[in-house]
């Protein structure tokens, strides 16, 4: 069993990474830190670099926790991809930020992390930037 957690170099990804080193220290469980790019994708803001990445995992290793990342390129559907590989990886819990969008956005944009919420088969926590859990 592992710990899953969606990282995006963002206030919302930091907290997600956050609560995902504590998950995985709590629960003696390795953490997989993932974030992935569109594949053919140019410029992708949501995409960290390979030294913020190794900065996460040092992070969790300062805190005890074996942490591998994964950056996979994704094809199709991001949330989808994302719970596939939590089945891989046999996570017991999927960690993702969240950040406040407006109901406009929300609808026009659709949301990553309303479709892992609502289609994972595994618990998920779901953390603000500001560390507040949802």
């Amino acid at each position: 069993m592992s710990i899953i957690v969606g990282f995006v170099p963002t206030p919302a990804g930091e907290a997600a990474l956050t609560a995902g080193i504590a998950e995985a220290q709590l629960r003696k469980q390795d953490l997989f830190i993932v974030n992935s790019a569109r594949q053919g994708a140019l410029v992708d803001k949501s995409v960290a670099t390979e030294d913020v990445m190794a900065q996460a995992a040092q992070r969790a290793a300062d805190e005890g926790v074996n942490a591998t990342v994964l950056q996979p390129p994704y094809q199709h559907d991001l949330a989808d991809e994302f719970l596939d590989l939590a089945r891989e990886v046999d996570a017991s819990l999927i960690v993702i930020g969240l950040r406040h969008r407006t109901q406009v956005g929300k609808f026009i944009l659709g949301s990553h992390a309303q479709q892992i919420l609502m289609q994972a088969d595994r618990p998920v926590l779901a953390v603000k930037a500001n560390g507040t859990q949802s």
